[in-house]
């Protein structure tokens, strides 16, 4: 089977769902399936796509896009038009206009077309302050749903939480539960679990991810005014992004004010890294109010991290939690804040909590997922006669 993923770029660094495509496709082709892409290139990285396509510079709004790590490109239809006819399936990675425009030619084509429902319409608009924009998300989800996704055939949602959004949509196409998956790190149940090793009494919090709005690291932040540790605790917020000078200043003005003892580190962070500074923390916080995975929380906590995780209608991830004390309402810094004061005031709940995390990231291997992602393209294609 000839399968062509669909991304405007599937190479741009620091960006979730490009790392997510490609450890899906190569995880496709180790199992045997021909696949080629059709993106646009980035420079400085040695992949390239088998049907390239030049970068769209959006108006504007270019730099913002940057910074978030993602990146546009331009419609080819000469390009678009070679690679459908190379393939049995076309499968599309956004709903983007790129991908409009690929799935209007391939239903003319007569071809199998399947998605991925990777991101909300408030994962776009967070990052210029109107996530909480009912008619401009709406409309946005209105479109997706017209021009692209109700072409396909079956939809692969990455989690229960985004299936059930696209189900009161009345979302047209079969749509399937599949995670993105994960590379396990071989985690096991008699493994170390997380913890600092600093002698002065202090504890260690990470948090990861763009430095953006629709992360809001800046709850974290604001939690440690209520904390009545926050003398005690060291801050790791990893990443980078738009947001960072923002971020850097609220910190800043709360160890000016004595509220923070220890100045936050910031930083980006190769996944190596990241893996070594997990296990010299004591928590893990995830505080973004819209997510349809989040597998960078999955990825920390199974090295025996426990996590508190935001809860809200457009985050799926707080599912990772294994207890309510793990969980908290998004964008609420007080609720935040006495999760954080309990786990540190209870160490050894904590190291025992702790443990039940080790190696639960084997439930995510990316090998499951191809196999459901081999079925879906067999089913899709099985449809289409």
């Amino acid at each position: 089977m000839k399968i062509l993923f669909v991304v405007n770029n599937c190479y741009v660094r620091g960006n979730g769902l490009s790392n997510s495509a490609q450890r899906t496709i190569r995880g496709l082709r180790e199992a045997g399936f021909d696949v080629r892409v059709l993106s646009g290139v980035e420079p400085g990285v040695p992949e390239t796509p088998e049907y390239p396509l030049k970068r769209f510079h959006v108006p504007v709004f270019d730099s913002l896009v940057r910074k978030q790590g993602y990146s546009f490109s331009k419609t080819d239809r000469k390009m678009i038009r070679e690679a459908i006819s190379w393939a049995d399936v076309i499968h599309l990675e956004e709903p983007f206009m790129l991908e409009r425009h690929v799935a209007s030619m391939v239903i003319k084509a007569g071809k199998v077309l399947t998605a991925t429902y990777h991101l909300h319409p408030e994962n776009l608009y967070s990052s210029i302050h109107m996530g909480w924009s009912r008619i401009l998300n709406n409309c946005t989800m209105m479109l997706w749903r017209h021009f692209v996704f109700n072409k396909c055939s079956i939809i692969q949602c990455p989690t229960q939480n985004a299936k059930d959004r696209l189900e009161e949509w009345h979302f047209k196409p079969e749509l399937r539960v599949i995670s993105n998956g994960m590379i396990p790190k071989g985690i096991g149940p008699d493994s170390p679990v997380c913890a600092s090793d600093a002698k002065d009494g202090s504890y260690t919090i990470v948090t990861t991810g763009r430095y953006s709005v629709e992360k809001d690291q800046f709850t974290l932040i604001k939690a440690m005014k209520y904390s009545r540790n926050a003398d005690r605790i060291r801050l790791v917020i990893a990443g980078r992004g738009p947001q960072e000078r923002n971020l850097k200043r609220v910190a800043a003005k709360l160890v000016r004010k004595g509220i923070l003892k220890y100045e936050p580190d910031f930083g980006f962070h190769s996944l190596e890294e990241l893996d070594a500074i997990y296990r010299k923390c004591d928590l893990y916080i995830h505080c973004a109010p819209v997510e349809v995975e989040g597998l960078s929380c999955m990825e920390a906590i199974e090295l025996g991290l426990v996590p508190i995780i935001a809860t809200g209608k457009l985050t799926a991830t707080a599912q990772y939690a294994l207890s309510e004390r793990s969980r908290f309402p998004a964008r609420n810094a007080k609720a935040l804040a006495e999760r954080i004061d309990w786990w540190i005031e209870h160490d050894e709940e904590r190291r025992l909590e702790a443990r039940k995390y080790l190696g639960m990231g084997q439930k995510y291997d990316i090998s499951k997922s191809i196999e459901k992602l081999t079925d879906m393209f067999k089913d899709s294609v099985y449809k289409g006669k």
